[in-house]
């Protein structure tokens, strides 16, 4: 079966991608009402893949209003997000594929910079697709 697109009601599943972790069981709620509502909104765009009825794998793409850059006025950009396949269905291509639809459908959005966050396991995978490290990010919290 194909890839389908996600809908408000896969955001619980969409929070257990984001938190698959028991320690972290406490951050699913706020995120799936937050997704629940950024996927109404269409500033979150997923994609899931399914075998037997259950979903084992997904993707997303969080479109955000940026506003134009120098050198771009293109306002958007767009993060790939919840990049997840059950340990059972991995080494298929099931990433690729949903991290292609969310690709795509930036594309489709006229969104041209993409960014993500990832682990040494996923930095072949987004190689392949075109991502390259950036070393110029810096974050503060708090």
């Amino acid at each position: 079966m194909p890839p389908r697109p996600a809908t408000p009601t896969d955001a619980p599943t969409l929070a257990l991608h984001r938190y698959p972790d028991e320690a972290d069981a406490g951050e699913r709620a706020a995120y799936a009402a937050w997704v629940a509502g950024a996927l109404e909104r269409g500033l979150y765009l997923g994609f899931l893949a399914e075998h037997g009825g259950q979903v084992v794998a997904g993707a997303g793409l969080t479109l955000l209003e940026w506003g134009p850059t120098r050198g771009d006025p293109q306002p958007w950009r767009g993060r790939i997000v919840n990049v997840w396949t059950h340990p059972d269905f991995r080494r298929r291509g099931l990433a690729r594929e949903l991290v292609t639809r969310c690709v795509e459908a930036a594309r489709e959005r006229g969104v041209t910079r993409l960014s993500l966050g990832t682990t040494e396991s996923g930095r072949a995978l987004y190689g392949a697709l075109g991502f390259r490290t950036s070393g110029t990010e810096m974050v503060r919290r708090g």
